[in-house]
């Protein structure tokens, strides 16, 4: 004789349901490698928006990034519509290297591991053509750019070799990256003599030397195409440092300090002058990679202009332990560094993965549009 199932059960594991929320209507489905696009890239990366998880969110911010793109791209009468809307004015541009307001100023913010690895390239194509702003990054990141250029990062291993090997044999570990020891006794040869320059600049021409004044010197220095900094020497971009003296830049000025005193970087300078690219401009828009000061220094520029319009976030971080690297896109929200009706996105992934394939889906597209016509 056949027994029935205990009601609660059946209750608990067939329970009816209710309605949908009204916005989801998307069924999940993953990309299909038989279609005859198959192995298209395009179509790889247009089947994450409905893949679900972290590919969803990559998604998203594909189309984030496009909006920002959109604004910034946008034509003078529909320009001037949304820098009413926005409460523009008639003000002196407070880029110090005279570059033009579009209608959306884009910050790009990343941390200096982004430049020790291949990720350098593709934040090298943005500012080489001229498609973000401003960036804020750090004095690993600086350095490394610069160092690049005379010496190279290689692969290496997580795991291979211990940390007391590497140290005898003087090579550093980066992650899964190796550099050696002689790339920064290359940098110290190249930059003390700049430095030298720049006291003497200081002393007899009364220059007031920051950390953004500091870059877009070495920039010029270092005159290789190769170079981020090159580059935004080139076109105008200013790039912000909060922590010019955490890494090899401030090993040299260390030293330089007991050889040269007297060098002076001023950091208040520095502070108005990046929160003026965020108040003075119409709109913005944030893309940060990781966390830390550059997260934090890009959201609070944007506090000054009551939020940015856009954001997209890209780093492992996580909540739990408060900290502003771990943070979503909702507590700046509430702390008025990202608007109410913006619709921001943060990717939980490394974005050696992640950012590569935004900038094919979003400014490559834009930049090879743009030349076509």
């Amino acid at each position: 004789m056949s027994q029935q199932p205990p009601q609660i059960s059946q209750q608990a594991v067939l329970m009816q349901s209710g309605q949908l929320p009204e916005d989801v209507d998307t069924p999940v489905k993953g990309h299909d490698f038989n279609a005859p696009d198959g192995l298209s890239l395009e179509a790889l990366m247009k089947s994450f928006a409905t893949t679900g998880f972290q590919g969803t969110n990559l998604s998203l911010a594909i189309d984030e990034i496009n909006r920002m793109l959109d604004c910034k791209f946008a034509k003078p009468e529909e320009a001037a519509g949304a820098a009413a809307a926005n409460g523009d004015s008639e003000v002196s541009n407070p880029n110090p290297y005279g570059r033009a307001r579009t209608n959306c100023t884009i910050f790009l913010a990343f941390t200096s591991n982004m430049i020790s690895s291949g990720v350098r390239e593709s934040i090298r194509y943005l500012v080489e053509h001229n498609l973000v702003d401003v960036l804020v990054t750090t004095g690993g990141a600086v350095e490394e750019d610069l160092i690049k250029c005379m010496h190279p990062t290689y692969i290496g291993d997580f795991h291979r070799w211990p940390g007391a090997q590497l140290r005898q044999a003087g090579i550093n570990r980066i992650g899964n990256l190796l550099v050696p020891n002689k790339n920064y006794c290359a940098f110290e040869s190249w930059l003390v003599p700049i430095l030298d320059v720049m006291l003497a600049e200081q002393n007899e021409q009364k220059i007031n030397w920051t950390p953004s004044k500091l870059i877009h010197r070495l920039g010029r220095e270092i005159n290789s195409p190769e170079s981020v900094l090159y580059w935004c020497h080139r076109n105008g971009i200013p790039v912000f440092c909060p922590s010019i003296t955490d890494g090899a830049c401030g090993d040299v000025l260390y030293f330089h300090s007991y050889r040269s005193p007297g060098l002076v970087l001023d950091a208040i300078e520095d502070i108005r002058l990046v929160n003026s690219q965020a108040v003075f401009a119409r709109n913005t828009g944030m893309i940060v990679l990781g966390g830390g000061v550059v997260k934090h220094h890009t959201c609070n520029a944007n506090l000054m202009r009551n939020g940015a319009n856009f954001a997209v976030f890209i780093n492992t971080g996580q909540e739990f332990d408060g900290s502003d690297s771990g943070a979503r896109p909702d507590e700046a929200v509430s702390w008025g560094k990202i608007r109410l009706d913006a619709r921001p996105v943060k990717v939980y992934s490394d974005a050696t993965l992640a950012f590569p394939l935004i900038v094919a889906q979003t400014f490559a597209k834009r930049l090879a549009g743009r030349t076509e016509k």
